[in-house]
């Protein structure tokens, strides 16, 4: 017999698959839908890169998200093909990197990186939305300089922080009020200090808080948002050194007038050098507010290595910036920028010329002027320090003048000199000959010397022979002399006689006698080769 279905069972059997009106499926779903939200939410943070090019960005980017781990190979063959792309070509610019943590295998938080090449007004709609209540405290802005051009960096900057300020004025009033907190809380950092909190430097037992006061020209002139500016290519240092002679001073200068303007905005200064582990990273994430939970990293200055120079947010200060070298004109600079930085954008066509500042730059009131007429392009002035700050500078290139006018110059020299030597010998006297050379047989054998020759070893002064001759010729009969005797004795003759004819001034009569010459050579030859009591060699004895 059967019956009909339990009621009881039905209800039973009705719970085991809840309806949708049941809130048990609710809770189901709202409890995965939320597990797999909190998984994938990240912390997001935001880089706002500022300045330098399209590949120094990619460069900045890179040492970024660069891995410091003990075993890179592993990180790289797991990063490998997942970089994500760069767009930074044109205008406003976008990528994002996500930040591991120590063991390669937790993201932290994930970095959306904007980037803008140039200060242009025109680009300042593209800033503004991403400037929000949600985002500001999320927010670093890096602003990026590079060691190929120092002589620039003071106008650039001048130039962003102008930019930076006309958009965060038109921000809406939910905005600034998160803005002031933020530039509240990054101020507080230097000026509170945790009474526990010894083990980061603090004071124990101190019996609470201790307030810092802020020293002259400390965040004086906040922006609202956290900046730090990062000087690329800190190896080219040593290049500035070398071809363009820059000395200590420079260096000092530039880094003094940077340290001094980035305190009035409680910003951080690194100088970085590519592909080489740097303390990037760890400024970066501590700007940013991220933290390793497996390793602790620690921030700590240099500002004794020009070429790794880190000054975090809260450490700098007028005393600290005051030893590295006397002279420097800390009020003055601070001043001047805090004006300058009142005008609106300006086109950024010349940055490297001081005279678009002569308003203001003969009165001392332009800080980029200053800067500018001591840290000057080797290219365009080779007068690198101005006389008035730095001293003993050397110029060590020299401008060539154009090519035609160069031999325009010369050729006028040239026939200057010309001139003046035409005049010098018209005004001397023209030395008058009193006699020939010929006409005095002493003058011209004093100005040819002494004849002599080499006879049989013995060096013969052939004037000597003739005297003697002479003497011999009167009292020997010529036909015994031997052969070489009778050569010189006919050169005597001929020498004689020719003496007497210039003396009287007549010419010769008879020509020299030739045939009797080369007789006389020919005797003198054949007695040389006969031997003592034996006929010549190759003939007959007679």
């Amino acid at each position: 017999m059967s019956s009909s279905p339990n009621p009881g069972s039905k209800a039973t059997g009705s719970n085991s698959r809840p309806s949708s009106k049941d809130g048990s499926k609710k809770n189901i779903w709202s409890s995965l839908l939320d597990s797999v939200a909190n998984g994938k939410r990240l912390p997001e943070k935001n880089l706002l890169i500022l300045g330098g090019t399209p590949e120094s960005q990619r460069e900045f980017l890179e040492t970024f998200s660069a891995d410091t781990s003990a075993d890179p190979n592993l990180v790289n063959d797991k990063r490998k093909g997942k970089t994500p792309p760069i767009a930074n070509q044109f205008a406003l610019g976008y990528t994002y990197r996500d930040v591991l943590d120590a063991d390669q295998e937790d993201t932290l938080a994930r970095v959306s990186a904007y980037l803008l090449s140039e200060p242009s007004p025109s680009f300042a709609p593209l800033l503004k939305p991403l400037l929000t209540p949600q985002s500001v405290p999320e927010t670093l802005v890096v602003i990026l300089m590079d060691w190929s051009d120092p002589w620039t960096w003071i106008r650039r900057l001048r130039e962003w922080i102008r930019l930076l300020r006309s958009v965060l004025v038109s921000l809406d009033d939910d905005t600034k009020m998160v803005m002031e907190e933020t530039m509240t809380e990054w101020r507080d950092r230097k000026r509170g200090i945790d009474a526990n909190a010894g083990a980061s430097g603090n004071l124990p037992n101190s019996g609470g808080p201790v307030t810092i006061p802020l020293g002259p020209g400390e965040w004086d002139e906040g922006l609202g948002i956290p900046m730090c500016v990062v000087c690329q290519g800190a190896d080219k240092i040593e290049k500035l050194e070398k071809d363009h002679g820059w000395h200590e001073e420079q260096f000092d200068f530039i880094l003094q007038f940077l340290r001094t303007i980035l305190l009035k905005h409680g910003a951080s200064l690194i100088y970085t050098t590519p592909f080489l582990a740097n303390s990037l990273q760890s400024l970066i994430h501590s700007s940013l507010g991220i933290h390793s939970l497996l390793k602790r990293q620690s921030l700590k200055h240099n500002v004794i290595d020009r070429d790794k120079i880190i000054v975090p947010t809260n450490w700098d200060s007028w005393g600290k910036i005051r030893i590295i070298r006397e002279g420097f004109d800390m009020e003055g600079v601070s001043t001047a920028w805090s004006i300058e930085i009142q005008d609106p954008p300006e086109p950024l066509d010349q940055p490297a010329q001081p005279e678009e500042d002569n308003e203001q730059g003969e009165d001392g009131t332009s800080a980029v002027t200053v800067f500018e007429q001591t840290i000057q392009d080797p290219k365009r002035d080779t007068t690198i320090a101005h006389p008035s700050t730095i001293k003993n500078a050397n110029k060590i290139e020299v401008e060539s003048s154009d090519l035609q006018g160069f031999l325009t110059q010369q050729l006028e020299t040239l026939e200057q000199l010309k001139v003046k030597d035409e005049k010098d010998r018209a005004s001397e006297p023209v030395p008058s000959l009193e006699m020939s050379p010929m006409d005095d047989e002493g003058r011209v054998n004093e100005h040819i010397g002494p004849v002599q020759f080499n006879m049989g070893g013995i060096q013969v002064d052939a004037d000597d022979m003739l005297k003697k001759l002479r003497v011999s010729f009167r009292v020997i009969n010529p036909s015994n002399l031997p052969p070489w005797d009778k050569y010189l004795l006919m050169c005597m003759q001929d020498r004689e006689a020719s003496r007497a004819q210039r003396k009287e001034g007549t010419p010769s009569a008879t020509p020299v006698d030739e045939k009797a010459h080369n007789k006389a050579l020919a005797s003198f030859f054949a007695g040389l080769v006969k031997k003592p009591n034996s006929s010549p060699r190759g003939s007959p004895s007679s």
